[in-house]
């Protein structure tokens, strides 16, 4: 089994680099070995999503820049071979979005979506966040980035339990 990284952004408004929050969960040989969390300061002040995840401005105003958050990770996320998320184009997007507005290297690692992977594996349909933890008897605080995270890495954490195997 790999060393991967499941991730979760939460977005203060409709802009890609609007991260407000993050929650990363490493996993290794099929243990979850660091679980990270962090607020963001966003570009702008403008939350729209506040009644989806519960965060304003307020919570956010003394939080450190996205380029502080993702550099102090860095030597955690170092040697994931991939990341999940749910729904991944969209984490994906966030993080490729935030990296361009502070002049920081994208990541090379692809993802892989729990969304597919539920869908492909266990014919789970609807396949929202909820649905998939409901399917699997996965704890969940939906849209708590770290919930959410730590949700996704049990996701591909049971794909590894049926036989799934990551590649590239």
């Amino acid at each position: 089994m790999s060393r991967f990284a499941a991730i979760d952004f939460e977005t203060a408004n409709n802009a890609r680099d609007s991260a407000c929050a993050l929650g990363v969960v490493v996993v290794e040989q099929g243990v979850i070995v660091d679980r990270l969390y962090a607020l963001i300061r966003p570009p702008t002040r403008e939350f729209l999503f506040t009644h989806i995840h519960g965060l304003s401005w307020e919570d956010v105003k003394r939080a450190q820049t996205f380029d502080v958050v993702w550099n102090e990770m860095a030597r955690e996320l170092a040697g994931v071979e991939f990341y999940g998320a749910h729904n991944a184009p969209f984490d994906k997007g966030v993080l490729n979005a935030c990296c361009n507005t502070y002049d920081l290297a994208l990541p090379t690692q692809p993802f892989v979506c729990t969304v597919q992977l539920a869908r492909k594996l266990w014919d789970v349909r609807p396949t929202k966040l909820p649905d998939v933890c409901n399917y699997l008897g996965i704890d969940l605080r939906h849209h708590q980035a770290d919930s959410d995270a730590e949700a996704c890495a049990r996701i591909v954490m049971a794909a590894q339990l049926t036989g799934w195997r990551f590649s590239a």
